[in-house]
């Protein structure tokens, strides 16, 4: 192990040396059983005698941080307490810091993140099922990517990404989704959370108006506000965004699909009404498509990027549904006029997506193996979906679903006139007896009816029945309670 000894300047050097190993022990930057250079080898390179750092290791050794075993080597020997906890927690908490983000940054959290417990049913939504993920398929096409000549280039890539990439992307939208799209059109990024995150960048200005579907998805509205927009939520109905009540806005952002979380699909005559809108007030629409590959019925309407004649519209993907988040790949069909800055702002953000998942991506999508994998996750998810509307239709009779024919998800709605339902309580008693749910309101600003969001890309089918019924026994006890309440 290389490690970093200061000895600069006057003094016991020995002492220096013990100091600052003992030190990168306690703050476990050394660990229990790594092992420490050779005396010799550790003096040849901080260019002291040997007897300095044999010295120090044989204090730290009568201490008990480290452990010499002939013929292997010096070990460390002392367990250090961890270092921080996933939440940020760690020796660098008590540092000084003159450095301060700007006020926004302060106070900004993560919506969507809850304390972990067991959980033994989850139904929480956004992720599909890794144990549908083609593994053997995606590592052989790593592995040829790696024993081709890519390993022999030094070269920074294009920051669009790869262009077999950028080909089968676009030709894979044109045929399953009618996205008119050429290569060039496509722009490769980490998820589509980076999409918005240029689309952002190249589109507002503080002080912009942007429009957004309320109840949504909160990561976005927490993005145009940090971008300086003013954000104003827009009323959802089972339909999808209520068009007639749209400001004035610079942009707009919308999941015409499938609702985003509700589920609704936006009619023809709103899509229509929504380019119109667009063209009356100059604004860009992005379209987020991020799971209706997943469809259980007739096929989907043209996406707005098809109707669009004007080039308003901005269409944005993500593989994180259909293979797995931690691949980190979507996209950005564009119109011809944003394409040069967007190509630039992804190349001032992180240059390039990874290029060895982008071409094993392109390996998958050239072979037809993508379509098959789509089309087998779909009849595992179709099934699901099936049993989770039967199956809640009878164990949880107060709530209402809305009706979804694609994604990974299901909303079920409090029945009209039940002011009473806690969504964010639910979910808290349900996740204490290990049955994942997120509440309605959590996505929501405004008014409306709450309820309950169930996944079922994290979950069997086998699952689900007995998952169901912990839920619903959640909502008695809750029931129970909120009677009580009104009672006091």
């Amino acid at each position: 192990m290389d490690i970093h000894v200061a000895i600069a300047g006057r003094g016991d050097r020995a002492e220096r040396i013990y100091r600052q190993l003992r030190d990168a022990v306690l703050d476990g930057r050394l660990r229990h059983g790594d092992r420490l250079p050779a005396t010799r080898e550790l003096a040849e390179r901080l260019q002291v005698s040997r007897s300095t750092v044999s010295t120090a290791y044989e204090r730290l050794t009568a201490e008990g941080y480290l452990v010499s075993r002939v013929g292997a080597g010096t070990f460390v020997a002392y367990a250090a307490a961890a270092r921080g906890s996933l939440r940020g927690e760690g020796r660098g908490a008590a540092r000084p810091s003159a450095a301060r983000p700007t006020a926004a940054w302060r106070q900004v959290d993560d919506p969507l993140w809850a304390e972990p417990l067991p959980i033994a049913y989850d139904f929480r939504i956004g992720s599909p099922d890794p144990a549908l993920f083609p593994l053997e398929t995606w590592r052989h096409y790593v592995a040829a990517e790696l024993r081709g000549s890519f390993v022999r280039s030094a070269d920074y890539d294009d920051p669009a990404g790869v262009a077999r990439l950028r080909e089968g992307i676009a030709r894979h939208l044109g045929v399953s989704r009618s996205v008119a799209a050429e290569p060039s059109d496509v722009v490769v990024t980490s998820g589509a959370q980076q999409a918005f995150d240029l689309l952002a960048r190249v589109l507002l200005r503080p002080g912009d108006t942007v429009a957004v579907e309320d109840p949504g998805y909160p990561p976005m509205r927490q993005l145009f506000e940090m971008a300086g927009a003013r954000v104003v939520p827009v009323p959802v109905d089972g339909s999808g965004l209520r068009v007639d009540l749209l400001p004035p806005a610079r942009l707009v952002y919308v999941t015409p699909s499938h609702q985003f979380p509700l589920g609704g699909v936006l009619p023809l005559e709103r899509r229509v009404a929504l380019l119109e809108w667009a063209a009356r007030y100059d604004a860009v629409i992005v379209e987020d498509d991020y799971d209706s590959e997943y469809r259980f019925g007739a096929r989907p309407l043209d996406p707005l990027q098809r109707l669009d004649s004007e080039g308003r519209v901005v269409y944005v993907g993500t593989f994180s549904k259909t293979m797995l988040p931690a691949l980190r790949l979507g996209f950005v069909i564009a119109p011809p006029a944003l394409l040069h800055a967007l190509r630039h702002a992804k190349r001032l953000t992180d240059w390039h997506n990874d290029t060895v998942t982008q071409r094993a991506m392109a390996r998958f999508l050239d072979s037809g193996g993508f379509a098959r994998h789509l089309r087998s996750a779909t009849r595992v998810y179709e099934e699901r979906h099936a049993l989770l509307l039967r199956e809640a239709g009878g164990l949880l009779p107060g709530l209402e679903p809305v009706p979804s024919a694609a994604g990974l998800h299901l909303a079920l709605l409090a029945r009209a006139g039940d002011r009473h339902f806690d969504g964010a309580r639910i979910a808290e008693r349900a996740a204490v007896a290990g049955v994942g749910v997120q509440p309605v309101s959590r996505f929501r600003l405004g008014h409306g009816p709450d309820g309950i969001l169930l996944g079922f890309g994290s979950i069997t089918a086998a699952q689900i029945p007995d998952g169901l019924r912990i839920l619903a026994d959640a909502i008695a006890r809750e029931d129970v309670g909120a009677a009580d309440r009104r009672v006091e």
